[in-house]
């Protein structure tokens, strides 16, 4: 299963870095850029991070809430928040749960060498929670991330 463009998103995201539930109705009236992504600290993930950290304040101006989402523990967020200076949250989505209901989680393979993992997918949310835009894995740039939205 996952989320296409026109439904709506669940009414529990998850558990932030600080262990706190994090709710839909908690972001109404904003629209909200859900990101996926594989691994905290990783040459990638840390582009795409610091793309919507240097751009946050044009992505709030233009109504946006940012929240990231990963398998990784409450712990490694506060890491990678720590060192790269986020302004947003990030949900441990270690159950997988989230991920699943959006489809952003499945069998990757690299060199041949097959894996579950964490597709890179960003979900746009209109005011009401309801998906208006996907950028799909292959679409998604992590050094520029924060434009592509914008």
């Amino acid at each position: 299963m996952s989320l296409q463009i026109g439904d709506k998103a669940p009414v529990v995201l998850g558990i932030n870095q600080h262990g706190q539930e994090i709710k839909l109705a908690d972001l109404a009236g904003k629209k909200v850029v859900l990101y996926f992504y594989p691994k905290d600290s990783t040459p990638g993930c840390t582009a795409q991070a610091c793309s919507l950290r240097d751009k946050y304040d044009e992505l709030q101006t233009a109504g946006y809430e940012v929240i990231g989402v990963s398998a990784d523990s409450e712990k490694s967020h506060l890491k990678f928040i720590e060192k790269q200076n986020l302004p947003f949250q990030l949900i441990a989505d270690t159950d997988k749960k989230l991920s699943e209901q959006f489809g952003t989680w499945g069998e990757k393979s690299m060199y041949g060498r097959s894996y579950m993992g964490m597709f890179r997918t960003t979900f746009i949310l209109n005011e009401n929670g309801i998906v208006e835009r996907i950028i799909l894995p292959k679409q998604v740039n992590t050094k520029s991330h924060a434009d592509q939205i914008l």
